[in-house]
């Protein structure tokens, strides 16, 4: 009995070491945004994606992207991490911001950031909330 109730405690006193994933998603016109936050322990983990396809004559002329990014991302306030990711052979940094608002999100993307996507793809929300996908 003393063994079982043992295991029973340490299984609560870890319970902080099980990674807790949760999954933000936006879809605007041709625009897909999809964000990934995932914190085991003290360490956060983000990925971003976007994906764009062309929607009839308001994207006219505009091709296809998808762009993606991830690492280990900063708390810098209770409710804003930031993601920092070096644009290929560049001195430039592409900056995430991310703001998470109870079941949304909201991202916020540095100047810099343009060097790595090139495209028409952006994965800046606009003020526009990714919703928990619960």
């Amino acid at each position: 009995m003393k063994r079982v109730s043992a295991a029973v405690l340490g299984l609560l006193f870890s319970a902080n070491v099980f990674a807790v994933a949760q999954h933000y998603v936006r879809q605007d016109g041709g625009h897909v945004q999809h964000l990934k936050v995932n914190k085991v322990g003290n360490e956060i983990r983000v990925g971003v994606d976007v994906d764009f396809e062309p929607v009839g004559s308001v994207d006219e002329g505009k091709r296809p992207c998808s762009h993606e990014l991830d690492g280990i991302a900063e708390q810098a306030a209770e409710n804003e991490l930031v993601l920092k990711k070096q644009v290929e052979s560049e001195a430039r940094y592409c900056e995430l911001k991310i703001h998470l608002k109870g079941d949304a999100a909201v991202i916020e993307q540095s100047k810099d950031c343009d060097y790595f996507l090139g495209t028409y793809c952006k994965f800046a929300s606009e003020g526009k909330p990714l919703v928990l996908v619960k």
